[in-house]
């Protein structure tokens, strides 16, 4: 039986026996979408907010096939969002079964970068984020950022606000 190793970004398939064969197989990604997945049927409200916090725009919307008819408000299996030049998946979680662990502090922590933090926190809050941490500037602020705050949207998500710091330039000896 043949075994798979997985090394940054490729793939070689070995078999066993006298005559190894190796194949190596590239494998490149074209994009990665996060997905969050909201307690149904509470996507569309989702939706909403990360329109009006971050300047979300919707790119498509496909609702579960099985479940039109049943509900008043079909739930969404997923919406594709565009914000920040990226793609994110915002989905009801149609099965109970498929819930996500919930646990406190899951590591999982959205970066936005923009020129004016203050503004952009305020405009999350005035959608209805709560601040997780105050703005933090200089060394405080970490991940190449200058300054940086912390909200929580309404669907347990935290989203880090921050502006690049400025490019040091590079000293040759």
């Amino acid at each position: 039986m043949a075994q798979q190793e997985v090394t940054n970004g490729s793939s070689e398939k070995k078999t066993g026996g006298g005559n190894d064969i190796m194949e190596v197989i590239e494998v490149k990604f074209t994009a990665l979408k996060p997905q969050l997945v909201v307690e149904a049927p509470k996507a569309n409200e989702a939706i909403l907010f990360y329109k009006a916090a971050f300047g979300a725009e919707e790119l498509g919307r496909t609702l579960h096939p099985k479940r039109k008819a049943d509900q008043e408000l079909p739930l969404i299996l997923s919406a594709q969002l565009s914000l920040a030049g990226s793609t994110i998946l915002v989905s009801d979680l149609a099965d109970p079964s498929e819930t996500p662990a919930k646990t406190e502090g899951t590591g999982l922590v959205f970066y936005l970068e923009t020129d004016d933090v203050a503004s952009a926190i305020n405009k999350a809050v005035g959608a209805g984020a709560v601040v997780v941490s105050e703005i933090a500037e200089g060394e405080g602020a970490g991940c190449g950022l200058s300054r940086v705050g912390k909200v929580k949207d309404p669907y347990g998500v935290v989203w880090a606000i921050g502006s690049p710091a400025a490019k040091a330039a590079v000293v040759e000896a």
